[in-house]
């Protein structure tokens, strides 16, 4: 293989070697920074993919101030978005009067839902959630909030940005600048070292490229974890490197989710497009969809301990430092009206009011089971595929994407309608909540719309 090295050589960076291999493994709760770089930050993503995975499975029957224009070179400022620099006044975890920005047509009644969210904050001893509930043709049915959430609550949601990365490259296919079924070389000189990868094998986590295992903290690619530097040169030094030519699979032969691959994509993003990534979120979906908060940033190394959300966030983004480098898979912070507006767009045909963010054609690739049609393979489940940035349950249709922090987006394409569950936990419980919610929240939407 015919790789270039001279981009990895551009940074020297602390290596650490844990022997974590396993969804079940805990990492110690490391506050210094470079500890922090190489074993905690994966092991939070790759704890979502295992509790995802185990969902979807479960459920088959068997995871500094500027503008919000600035997107990822710097957080929101209070100008453009509501006043998060304080904590919110902690509230009781009774319900909070349910908000909707869309007034149904039908007439849906949640309180079922409402009650299983309430007993499990107070079960859980949680600082509160959100959920928001959209329909194709009646738009925000439900929106409600409890404990210290609120409408203007920002969360950071890992992993639950891969369907909102996944959109970047389709809409960029969209407007000619990229074929995603053609090696990332047709568009990046620094292609050729992996040159038969593509990116739509980046964004279903089947490059080859080493995933979130077996080595969640894989030396060769760390600059995907530190929010200096650059996105497109980090894309480069991984795709360039040699020391992971031993590591490596063919393409399309094997699901290895997470890690690296969508830090490449991101650089193809930019290498297609001349535009940072933050130009791209704020064009493709801030602007259209009149989004309030919508940003990435790259924060794994800089805050948190462990599985959990960084309680050092506290819907405050300004305590992030601007970054060139964001992290692709699991940077983005929202929202719940931000993301709500995001499903409601994938349910109109990627319409969000008289713009078109993204095209049918487009959404059909994101949501289809990819790894069945381009390598009959599956997501760790035979029940369980993925197609771009959303996991496919097979039996029921349902496509998801959940966060590391307890985010949990999901679409019935079938029936029309999507909801975004949001806590500042874990994977673990945000599934959790989620699994007792699916079968309550089709009930209600059913019955409304008859």
């Amino acid at each position: 293989m015919n790789r270039k090295s001279d981009w990895s050589a551009t940074r020297a960076l602390v290596v650490l070697s844990p022997h974590a291999t396993v969804c079940s493994v805990k990492p110690p709760l490391l506050r210094q920074f470079s500890a922090k770089l190489l074993l905690l930050v994966p092991l939070v993503l790759l704890a979502a993919a295992c509790s995802s995975s185990s969902s979807i499975a479960s459920t088959a029957g068997g995871d500094s101030g500027s503008t919000r224009v600035a997107g990822t070179t710097a957080p929101p400022s209070a100008a453009t978005t509501p006043s998060t620099t304080a904590a919110p006044s902690p509230t009781s975890a009774a319900l909070a009067t349910p908000t909707t920005t869309e007034a149904p047509t039908a007439a849906y009644d949640f309180a079922a839902v409402s009650t299983i969210v309430e007993e499990f904050i107070a079960e859980k001893n949680l600082n509160g959630a959100g959920l928001i509930i959209v329909h194709r043709d009646d738009g925000v049915i439900h929106h409600e909030h409890w404990g210290e959430f609120s409408e203007d609550r920002i969360s950071l949601i890992a992993s639950s940005s891969k369907m909102i990365s996944s959109g970047v490259l389709l809409r960029l296919q969209d407007d000619g600048l990229l074929d995603i079924n053609t090696p990332v070389a047709a568009v990046a000189d620094w292609g050729a070292g992996n040159p038969d990868v593509t990116p739509a094998q980046l964004v279903s986590n089947s490059s080859g490229l080493v995933g979130l295992l077996p080595n969640p903290a894989y030396g060769p690619y760390r600059c995907q974890y530190i929010p200096s530097g650059d996105l497109e040169d980090c894309a480069a030094s991984i795709f360039t490197t040699d020391s992971d030519d031993s590591d490596i699979t063919p393409p399309d032969t094997a699901f290895n989710y997470g890690g690296a691959q969508w830090q490449v994509a991101g650089g193809v993003a930019e290498a297609a497009s001349g535009k940072s990534w933050a130009e791209l979120i704020n064009e493709i979906y801030v602007v259209p969809c009149d989004l309030e908060v919508l940003a990435y940033n790259n924060h794994f190394s800089l805050i948190g301990e462990g599985w959990v959300h960084p309680r050092e966030f506290n819907s405050d983004p300004s305590i992030l430092p601007a970054t060139d480098n964001p992290n692709i898979e699991g940077g983005a912070y929202v929202t719940t009206g931000d993301y709500g507006k995001l499903l409601l767009m994938h349910l109109r045909d990627g319409m969000c009011g008289d713009t078109k963010v993204l095209s049918p054609e487009a959404l059909d690739t994101m949501h289809s089971d990819r790894l069945a049609t381009a390598y009959d393979g599956d997501a760790w489940s035979e029940t369980t595929g993925y197609g771009m940035g959303w996991w496919v349950d097979r039996p029921s249709g349902r496509i998801s994407d959940g966060g590391a922090y307890g985010s949990v987006p999901w679409l019935d394409l079938e029936d029309g309608y999507g909801a975004f569950l949001v806590i500042e936990a874990t994977s673990q419980l945000g599934n959790e909540l989620a699994d007792q919610l699916y079968e309550p929240v089709d009930t209600a939407i059913t019955k409304g719309s008859q």
